[in-house]
């Protein structure tokens, strides 16, 4: 019970962690503007470790490599408190898959936030700095699946598709991870 409380509170406050620095690292990419409230709160959760690891890892072009790398880092720290605490010495060496392999599943995870939240706020046609945001961010990922899918009965049904790709992906993820773990 209490490796489960651990466990959940480290998926908790790494996830959060990391979700912060990958959507920091793709909002970057996007270039979305951070002055909204979302780029506040990605600043003030993230510049705490990116700021001294950029001073390292200088940003190339669009890539903001110091958020990826802080990403990894805290996901590493998160598996590796995990190990600690199963007292799992053997599982060490697997460390940087498991971390990866989290890392995929955070970034997943994230997409599927932004989508729901996307698709609920265009449902309400709420215009606000946070809908901008959203839709900038959640456009590149629907623009594939809208050139393939046409709109039935005026209604996209594109983050419907998207979702259920991305939770596809989840499951494929958590079966990889698992037999890593094996």
């Amino acid at each position: 019970m209490l490796y489960q409380i651990a466990s959940f509170l480290l998926d908790v406050v790494g996830g959060l962690l990391t979700g912060a620095c990958l959507l920091r690292l793709y909002m970057q990419w996007q270039r979305v503007p951070f002055s909204n409230p979302v780029g506040g709160l990605v600043f003030a959760l993230t510049d705490w470790l990116i700021l001294p690891l950029r001073r390292v890892i200088p940003p190339t072009g669009r890539w903001d490599v110091s958020s990826l790398v802080a990403a990894v880092l805290i996901q590493v720290v998160q598996y590796l408190l995990l190990t600690l605490l199963l007292g799992a010495v053997s599982a060490w060496a697997w460390l940087p898959w498991l971390a990866l392999f989290g890392l995929a599943r955070v970034a997943v995870s994230g997409l599927i936030g932004l989508l729901i939240v996307y698709a609920v706020m265009s449902w309400v046609q709420a215009r606000s700095p946070l809908a901008d945001v959203l839709a900038r961010l959640c456009e590149p990922i629907l623009r594939p699946v809208r050139r393939i899918l046409p709109l039935v009965g005026g209604i996209d049904l594109s983050p419907l598709v998207v979702l259920v790709l991305l939770q596809v992906v989840m499951i494929v993820l958590g079966h990889l991870q698992a037999g890593v773990m094996r």
